[in-house]
């Protein structure tokens, strides 16, 4: 189990790195869209091209970021009936779902994705659109984004049979950091007050 939870860290670190960095594409893709959208009214010029990546970039975006989400705990759960069970059901229904739900689901969807990835690659496939960009890239975000999927599911799998087996405590719990604000506010607080003793 030693080595599982060894894999599980690497992937949650993987993941989390990702995730720290792909907010980038969603301020990416705006800023094209802004310049897009400036240029067309401004000089009545416009480029497929430019329409094209902004949705390339907010679906990689997307793909590449729902490991990130899984890792964070934050895709959709009923938790009106979820919360109202034991921490024990709670594992027990992640164990199932991880097991007979996520990883058959992402690898159906990468058994199919990866070749049509690699048609698109190997055919050159161009978008229909005058001025448009090549497929292969938006393409590829599939296998990427369901692979990260995958790995983090099968990360947060061996967590909760490690946690059942009172390995590790409950993965599951929210660590509470401070927001960048609140700790300013606070070394501002602490400030005023070495201020007032030293008066």
């Amino acid at each position: 189990m030693n080595a599982l939870l060894k894999f599980s860290k690497a992937v949650d670190w993987l993941n989390g790195q990702i995730g720290k960095y792909v907010i980038w594409l969603i301020l990416a893709s705006t800023v094209i869209s802004a310049v897009n959208a400036a240029v067309r009214k401004a000089f009545n010029i416009g480029s497929n091209a430019f329409l094209e990546v902004q949705w390339y970039l907010f679906a990689a975006s997307f793909m590449i970021a729902s490991a990130y989400t899984l890792l964070n705990g934050e895709h959709v759960k009923i938790d009106v009936i979820y919360s109202k069970l034991s921490k024990r059901t709670q594992t027990w229904i992640d164990v199932l779902g991880f097991t007979f739900f996520l990883t058959p689901v992402c690898s159906a969807i990468l058994w199919y994705g990866v070749p049509f990835f690699l048609k698109g690659l190997h055919t050159g496939e161009m978008s229909s659109n005058a001025g448009g960009l090549i497929r292969w890239p938006v393409y590829m975000m599939m296998p990427l984004g369901f692979s990260l999927l995958l790995l983090q599911g099968w990360s947060e799998l061996i967590k909760r049979v490690a946690f059942l087996q009172g390995l590790i405590e409950d993965p599951t719990a929210k660590k509470v950091e401070k927001t960048a604000e609140e700790e300013l506010a606070e070394a501002i607080r602490q400030l005023a007050e070495s201020k007032n003793k030293a008066a």
